[in-house]
């Protein structure tokens, strides 16, 4: 790879706040007693031509000339209870990263799926075998039914299908309405949008929360300060636009870290008003 653009990927990542000496790709923080590791599965340069109605002078507001990083990240969660992913990403690096971290598949008690998507999904089965033999897979009725029923999506029902009753469907509550704990400290939210049945989980302990807010957006750098603008990606833009808003303003409101599958490392940060829309702050 050429100096140049090195160096452009380089100050990228520090324009889309990322951090630039990572090299684990593992960052970790605590929400009470619960430990929250933070993998990243891939990471490569962004695309703003996935974004809806943009045009280049809109874009120069937010964008560097350097360009940006896109990342796709999975979280692992240990609470006195159970080890969680959350997510499986493409079923690639999240493996090395949960071995360094000491965790073997089998170790995995449940998986919990923001939506079903196949990059979310990948790590979940290989040559029609699942990939973690003892957990047990969570996600929405709503998105199970869309992608196994409503349009079906065979890579959807491929990774689905090894793990047979083992999979377990929820209805996800809404923000504002009383939420019911799917498993001790975390509870599913629902933000759909992105897909008909995507799923937020709020993890908490004590006083502490963290919103691991799966998809909610694909380009920080513009979302976050303009949250109406949606992606090519989204099922239902208009429904992604109001979710992520109703993300931001809850996590702005209640100063509660968000976290999203698709923001660089460390991919967990605040979250604060800004004029018509907000700007978010990496966790250090």
């Amino acid at each position: 790879m050429k100096k140049e653009m090195m160096l452009g990927l380089f100050f990228g990542m520090i324009a889309a706040g990322g951090f630039a000496a990572e090299t684990d790709g593992i960052f970790s923080c605590k929400v009470g007693k619960i430990e929250v590791f933070m993998l990243v599965e891939t990471q490569r340069e962004g695309n703003t031509g996935i974004l809806i109605g943009v045009d280049e002078a809109f874009l120069k507001k937010y964008i560097p000339e350097s360009g940006f990083m896109h990342s796709t990240n999975t979280f692992l969660i240990k609470t006195p209870k159970h080890t969680i992913l959350v997510d499986t990403g493409f079923g690639g690096a999240v493996f090395e990263k949960m071995k360094k971290l000491g965790v073997e598949p089998d170790k995995i008690d449940a998986v919990l799926l923001t939506h079903l998507h196949g990059d979310h999904t990948g790590g979940l089965q290989k040559d029609g075998k699942a990939l973690f033999s003892k957990a047990k897979i969570y996600l929405s009725s709503k998105e199970r039914d869309f992608f196994t029923k409503t349009q079906v999506n065979a890579g959807a029902v491929a990774a689905l299908a090894p793990y047979g009753s083992r999979v377990v469907t929820f209805e996800p509550g809404a923000f504002g309405s009383k939420l019911k704990e799917l498993l001790a400290g975390i509870t599913p939210i629902a933000t759909y949008g992105h897909t008909p049945g995507h799923t937020a989980y709020l993890i908490e302990d004590g006083k502490e929360k963290l919103l691991i807010a799966g998809d909610f957006l694909h380009v920080a750098l513009v979302q976050f300060p303009a949250p109406d603008i949606s992606a090519t990606y989204d099922v239902d833009p208009k429904a992604a636009a109001a979710s992520r808003r109703q993300i931001m303003d809850y996590a702005a409101k209640n100063k509660v870290p968000v976290a999203g599958m698709h923001i660089v490392y460390p991919a967990v940060g605040a979250v604060e008003a800004d004029g018509t829309g907000y700007r978010f702050v990496p966790k250090q």
